[in-house]
């Protein structure tokens, strides 16, 4: 464990696990600011598990695939945090709500992820002024605003600390930057 030592009496105070994770509808830079905040700050970068798991399935999958993939991803989680800085690229409200909107249900797994992860920031990435990019995972082009709307609905609902980050990447990357050195 890292240790600060301070001259008066040598205390030591243990410096803490600090995690922020990126959210939003798809193609909204998640991916990209994500990784360029965890380089920025010398982080650890936890890749999006759904993509992987896609990838190999050629983009095919079925209600209960979400359940795999967020067990999978929590896992992973779990075995590679760290103390200091871990950057998140989505987290379990991004399969709560990917789930509700293609299957109108939501598994009490993925439910109970929401209600009980733990993250010191959320950066809700809007879809305005971010163009659509094409990739074959990608599902809801015409339906990032009601996507985001979601999710800020959800954010506000669990009653997390967020942000949301819209503008260039350049705006992105700064608003994000600011937040993460208050923390």
């Amino acid at each position: 464990m890292l240790f600060l030592l301070l001259s008066h009496g040598f205390e030591s105070i243990k410096l803490r696990k600090l995690k922020v994770t990126f959210t939003g509808p798809e193609s909204s830079g998640k991916s990209t600011i994500s990784k360029a905040i965890a380089q920025h700050f010398d982080g650890v970068w936890f890749a999006e598990y759904a993509r992987d798991f896609l990838m190999e399935r050629d983009g095919e999958y079925q209600f209960k695939d979400l359940e795999i993939i967020a067990r999978a991803q929590e896992s992973e989680r779990k075995e590679n945090e760290i103390q200091g800085m871990n950057i998140y690229d989505t987290e379990n409200i991004v399969l709560y709500i990917w789930s509700k909107f293609k299957y109108e249900k939501v598994s009490d797994y993925i439910v109970d992820l929401v209600k009980n992860q733990n993250f010191d920031h959320y950066f809700l990435c809007s879809p305005e002024g971010i163009p659509w990019e094409e990739d074959p995972l990608r599902e809801s082009p015409n339906h990032r605003g009601e996507l985001f709307e979601l999710y800020r609905s959800v954010l506000e609902k669990e009653k997390v600390s967020f942000t949301i980050l819209k503008g260039s990447a350049k705006e992105r990357m700064e608003t994000a930057t600011a937040i993460i050195q208050d923390l």
